[in-house]
């Protein structure tokens, strides 16, 4: 499986549409949660049927497509089988219960098959479920076009600190054929490099949150 991404340009309404969107599967997710746990004996299938009923609820939850429903439920069940793992192999210690999903600033929704459609040039993609959040544009290095549509079995929006982010889950399998050369290299992270191979070669460190606080700064000063 490779797992391709791209930043997501659109506008403010849009991005609150996302939002909209994330919230719903973070409802979905510990809704199906508290199922299981008022119900004795409740497995996956059952999780997956019971998104149906908070559709049937919760007509904002409808506006999530179906099968973001279904992959919410099953991030859930993902939670509870590894739970149910770690008691079976009597790992000492928590057996890591699950817990409800609180709002944070990293968040994702994560589409399958459809709520979603790519453009001819595989540039643009829009999101065709209820929240409507429309046409966004893609920026990533990576050729979406060396695959078939039917290759990409999810979708997920991921929610950073610094915007929105696009991953396709694509279903291949990366071969690669290497000849061992018989050298060994080292890298030693620091601080003022991001690290620094046995060679002396260094690499600068990205300071990817001084960046994002530079920014920060920036949008509270012109919100003052």
């Amino acid at each position: 499986m490779l797992v391709f991404e791209a930043k997501l340009e659109g506008t403010k309404e849009q991005y609150e549409r996302l939002d909209e969107a994330i919230r719903t599967a973070r409802f979905v997710r510990n809704s199906c949660l508290r199922y299981w746990m008022d119900n004795k004996g409740v497995g996956r299938y059952e999780l997956s049927a019971y998104c149906a009923v908070l559709a049937k609820e919760f007509p904002w939850a409808k506006k999530l497509n179906s099968m973001a429903r279904q992959a919410s439920a099953e991030r859930a069940w993902a939670a509870i089988a590894r739970f149910y793992e770690n008691c079976k192999k009597k790992i000492p210690g928590k057996k890591g219960f699950p817990k409800f999903k609180k709002p944070k600033t990293r968040d994702s929704v994560e589409y399958k098959t459809s709520g979603w459609k790519l453009s001819e040039e595989r540039r643009t993609i829009t999101f065709t479920d209820g929240f409507q959040a429309g046409s966004f544009k893609m920026w990533g290095t990576r050729d979406l076009h060396f695959y078939q549509l039917k290759q990409i079995k999810r979708v997920r929006v991921v929610r950073r600190a610094d915007g929105y982010y696009v991953q396709f889950c694509i279903d291949q399998e990366r071969l690669e054929e290497r000849e061992p050369t018989g050298k060994t290299d080292g890298l030693d992270v620091g601080l003022n490099h991001f690290y620094t191979d046995s060679d002396g070669q260094t690499v600068e460190n990205p300071r990817y949150l001084r960046k994002s606080q530079k920014a920060l700064k920036r949008l509270q000063r012109r919100l003052s």
